[in-house]
């Protein structure tokens, strides 16, 4: 192999490959989904403003939970 060859090798490939996160979309999607649906379920049962308040940090924490469990669960 000439040095031409050898320079055009895995350590340029690396710097020009791009991360593709065009599939990504629909699990982003899906957190949203999950999020708003349980801001509304938490702030609804909510009879104060600070309750309120906890819901929206519950909101924000419970898809994790819920993605967390449903491995543990398939066993993955």
């Amino acid at each position: 192999m000439t040095e031409e060859n050898n320079a055009s090798g895995p350590c340029l490939d690396k710097k020009k490959r791009k991360k593709d996160y065009a599939n990504s979309g629909m699990v982003g999607f899906g957190y949203f989904v999950a999020f708003i649906a349980a801001a509304v379920y938490f702030i609804q049962q909510a009879e104060t403003f600070w309750m309120g308040l906890l819901g929206l940090l519950k909101a924000i924490v419970w898809p994790g939970y819920l993605i967390y469990y449903l491995l543990d669960f398939l066993k993955l």
